[in-house]
This record gives C-alpha cells, sequence and structure tokens, in this order.
C-alpha cells in the first residue's frame, strides 16, 4: 500500500480557498483546487492524483511540481508528506520513427 492514510476515516467537506486557481502542474496546467478536489472524491495516493488528473505527468515528470503536489494532498489528508510515497518516475518519452531504427548500423558490422 502507498500510504498509512486509512481510507475510512474520509477529509472534511471540500471549502475552496482564495488561491485555488493556482497552477501547480505547468506541464498538464493542473491548479492546486483541482488537486484538493481530487483527494475530496477519494484520490488519496500519488499515484491516483497522477491518473485522474494527469499532474506530474508532462514533459518534466513531476520533477517541477511533484513536492508541491504531495504537500498539497498531505495537508488535505492531515497527514505529513513523508507518509506519503512518490509515484514511479519515468524518462520522457518522444514517439520515433521506425525508419530510423532501420538506418542503424548494427555494431561490429560494416556496410558492404
Amino acid at each position: 500500500m502507498e500510504t498509512n492514510f486509512d481510507r475510512s476515516i474520509m477529509p472534511d467537506s471540500f471549502v475552496p480557498e482564495p488561491d485555488d486557481d493556482r497552477i501547480v502542474c505547468r506541464c498538464e496546467e493542473i491548479t492546486k483546487g483541482e488537486i484538493r478536489k481530487a483527494v475530496h472524491d477519494g484520490m488519496y495516493t500519488i499515484t491516483e492524483i497522477r491518473r485522474y488528473l494527469r499532474a506530474g505527468m508532462g514533459l518534466c515528470q513531476g520533477q517541477t511540481c511533484g513536492k508541491l503536489v504531495k504537500n498539497i494532498v498531505a495537508r488535505e489528508l492531515k497527514i505529513s508528506p513523508s507518509q506519503l510515497e512518490p509515484a514511479t518516475s519515468r524518462a520522457p518519452m518522444r514517439p520515433i520513427e521506425m525508419k530510423i531504427f532501420a538506418s542503424e548500423k548494427k555494431e561490429g558490422k560494416s556496410d558492404v
């Protein structure tokens, strides 16, 4: 399990805050309010937040917003951020054309 948070204890009801329109994840344009609302909708782990909102799944892969998202989730759940495990980071991927693979030379072989 990713967090020690007891899922049977619901967070307090969602109350909008003045800075909820502040963008936290710049790559995916996710706001603080969207993250807070997701927690109140039942997303209690960083992985769930990522899958639900795509926060941390943009070009930077959460390098910019990861700590902010973690702190927001922890504050809404009233737990320490250390109780939340980070989501798995992956290297950014870009599509590559098959002709690039086809034109690669194999090691130890020369063009004849």
